[in-house]
This record gives C-alpha cells, structure tokens and sequence, in this order.
C-alpha cells in the first residue's frame, strides 16, 4: 500500500471559506491497478471558483462536496501502474481526481495528454476547461461578431485571459477587461492584448467602461456579476449579446443578493443573456484544442499560470483564488 495525503471538506464554508473548514487526511491506496483502472501519482492539481459552490449542501448543476470525504477537481499526474493495454507506466493523463497525491482512476474517465505539446499545467487551463468555456462563451453562447466591441470581467483570470484571445481572433475591433489593482489592469494591456483595462477597485465601473466604449458595448462575457453586469447593462447596445459564465462577487455571499437594478434594459435593446455550463459544450473540445493550440505556437495565446507548491497549501491557493490572488490559471504543485 502507498500513502497518499489528501484534503477534506470536514464543515460546509459560511462565507468566506476557512482553513478549519478542511484536513489533510494520510490515506492508503493499493500499489497496483485493476483491470480498466490507473494508479496514478498527481503531479498537478486544479483549483476553479465552481468549487465553492459545491462546498454548499445544494441542488445544483453538480453534486454538492461530500463532508469527511475528499474532494475532487481536474489534475494532472503520470501513470504509476495500469490495468489499461492501451496505457502504459509513464503515460501523462488528466483527470478529476484532484486535491490528493495518489489517485486510482478510472481509465474512462481519464485522457492522455501530451506534455511535448504543453506543459502540464496548460491542460488544466488554456487546453482545458477554462480555456473551453471561454471559447464557448464567445463563439456559441453570445457569439463576437467582426467588428464588435468585447467587455470582459474577471479578465485576468484563468478564463477571462482566454476570452480576450478569442474574442480578437473572433474579429473584436475592441477588447475591455476589468481586473482588480494597477498591475494586473497594467498586464491586461501590455502583455495580454487587450484594448482598455478597469480597475473595479478604485473606478466607477459603469463611468470607466462608458470612457472605454463611448459607442457601447456589444458583447459581455460575465465572470463577476453584480455591479459588472449591471455597468454592462448600462452600456450595451441594440442587439448585444451577454454570456453569463460565473458570479464570482456572490460566491462567498451569505444572503441572497439583488439582482442588477437596471435589467429592463435588455427588454428595450433586445439584449440577449444565456447562462451556461461548460460540460453542456464538450462537443466543441477537439476543435478548441486544434484551434488553441496553433494560437499558442504563434504567441497569441498566453499560458499564464500561478504555482502553489504542495497538497499542504491546496486550501491556501484556493482561498487565494476567490480573494483575485491569481493572475492567469491558479494550479499547486504537487
């Protein structure tokens, strides 16, 4: 048998999410695999903001954390014994068995991945589900046309820095983002392409982005919700379109929060909002890939990514996460 640490949901978060809500737990997996399973030994673990919702005991799109159990999410790790022909010792392979050291897979649910390519962590990020959901968001849910002006927030993020990507590809004549503090606003458009940069902590949203498109906006892709999409609101024109990716600034809320006061805009402008689900969208995964990773090989796609090193400081980097301490993918390094 190995030891294999893991991190534990042992009290559901209220608010903010605390250390004392987890616990690293030393665990005991088998050395081998059975027939149609991987043992595999994680080198790369994933934190997102959509786990926060599954620490709450809620019906939702997916099944809540279980308490006393650990918890799961994407990771990366090499093969360290098999029971699949097709996969040998070595082999690279992602997975949602995330938040421990040793995980034994499932063979169908995991995927080898080629890290002469990419490296490790881009397959948790620009060639994984956020890249993917940002591609998704801004070519079927709220569709950049040529010449449309684009308000992204959350832009610095794992999904928003893939969104600007897509949407100058898509033909935007103008890419906005939103951030939080001068450095990352100043890298949204010094290294990261985007046209105009807000700094919601210190500006006036609906006057910032009103100043960055006089004419309006055309698309909004939303991370944040609240007070950003109700700026968006304020600003979009006939037509636009508004995909509703994430509400990052209600995740920790611990009352029900007010809907933006200006939503009958959209009735008058004819404004489209969809909300969506990644997961609803893997058929469009081998051309994103296709496509992502050619934009990558040509620069024009950043593999932005911010390390936390060890299963010991899992929780820390995803406090980090929902506090804006990242810039690009947040991953820990196991």
């Amino acid at each position: 048998m190995t030891t294999s640490k893991e991190i534990h949901l042992v009290r559901r978060p209220v608010g903010e999410p605390q250390q004392s809500d987890f616990k690293t737990v030393e665990a005991t997996v088998p050395d081998g695999a059975g027939a149609g399973e991987l043992l595999v030994r994680n080198t790369w673990m994933s934190v997102d903001p959509y786990m926060r919702g599954r620490m709450n005991d809620v019906k939702s799109y997916v099944a809540p954390f279980q308490l006393d159990a650990p918890l799961d999410g994407g990771a990366i790790g090499t093969v360290v014994a098999s029971g699949v022909p097709g996969i040998p010792i070595g082999a690279e392979v992602l997975h949602d068995l995330g938040w421990r050291e040793y995980a034994l897979v499932p063979a169908s649910t995991a995927r080898v991945v080629d890290t002469s390519v990419a490296p490790a962590p881009a397959y948790l990020g620009v060639l994984g589900m956020p890249g993917l959901t940002a591609y998704t968001g801004l070519t079927r849910i709220a569709p950049v046309k040529e010449g449309d002006v684009v308000f992204i927030s959350g832009a610095a993020g794992a999904v928003g820095l893939v969104a600007g990507t897509v949407a100058r590809k898509m033909g935007a004549s103008r890419v906005i983002g939103s951030a939080g503090g001068p450095e990352k606003v100043r890298r949204l458009v010094e290294e990261f392409g985007f046209d105009a940069a807000i700094d919601y902590r210190e500006d006036s949203l609906r006057k910032a982005l009103a100043e960055a498109a006089p004419a309006g906006i055309d698309v909004y892709f939303d991370n944040v919700g609240g007070d950003h999409l109700r700026a968006a609101l304020s600003e979009i024109r006939d037509h636009g379109r508004i995909a509703l990716c994430g509400a990052i600034s209600q995740y920790n809320a611990t009352e029900p929060m007010p809907g933006p006061d200006n939503l009958g805009l959209a009735i008058g402008r004819r404004v489209s909002l969809r909300g969506y689900i990644v997961s609803d969208h893997y058929d469009l995964y081998r051309q994103y890939v296709a496509q992502a990773s050619a934009w990558l090989r040509e620069g024009d796609l950043t593999d932005e990514h911010m390390v936390v090193d060890g299963i010991d400081h899992a929780v820390d980097a995803f406090r980090g996460l929902l506090s804006g301490a990242n810039t690009g993918k947040m991953v820990v390094r196991l």
